[in-house]
């Protein structure tokens, strides 16, 4: 049974000193790289992940996702901007380590990792089942957001589905607690 990893928007901008930092951000992002660079050292990196994605925040002009002012509830101050440095990865990741890349919400607000499309225009679900994956671990930023929406889209899609909570941060307690509930009460395993 094939095993995917699915990094979500570890972004610049959801890092310290972007125009949406997560907390912790750039500690997930050096524990994600630190876990795909053992994987890559690994005689048999399969006994980890088969397969290794990456979703990305790739704002064109979403509309009224960007607000101003936001009211960081529907609406965000800009980020992730095609052709900014907020939308690259975190320098602690090194995007050659994915096996493919997902960028969502050019043009309209997108949370989950589902909702993007890789470069030919695949979808991730799509993707993961013509690469035979039945299991997937989500990780990334922020839990309480598009960590969430990509966890629970992938339980939906029919992939057993684990959340892995210390290779993620969220925006405040009180939201991510509730969506790791939500996470538990969907049949997402949280370790």
């Amino acid at each position: 049974m094939t095993r995917a990893l699915i990094v979500v928007d570890v972004q610049n901008d959801f890092c310290e000193g972007g125009s949406l930092p997560v907390a912790g951000g750039a500690r997930v992002a050096y524990d994600i790289g630190q876990l795909l660079r053992e994987r890559a050292a690994s005689k048999e990196p399969q006994q980890t992940y088969g397969l290794v994605v990456a979703t990305k925040d790739h704002h064109i002009d979403p509309g009224d996702h960007f607000g101003n002012p936001p009211d960081y509830v529907s609406s965000w101050p800009a980020h992730c901007v095609v052709g900014t440095d907020g939308e690259a990865f975190h320098p602690n990741l090194d995007p050659v380590t994915f096996d493919e890349i997902f960028r969502k919400g050019e043009y309209a607000a997108a949370y989950s990792g589902f909702e993007g499309a890789a470069t030919g225009g695949t979808s991730l679900t799509d993707w993961l089942r013509a690469q035979g994956v039945e299991e997937v671990d989500v990780c990334g930023l922020a839990t309480d957001y598009c960590v969430r929406a990509t966890a629970l889209d992938a339980r939906a899609a029919g992939f057993h589905t684990r959340l892995l909570s210390d290779l993620a941060a969220g925006v405040a307690a009180a939201s991510t607690a509730a969506a790791i509930e939500e996470m538990r009460a969907a049949g997402i395993t949280v370790s």
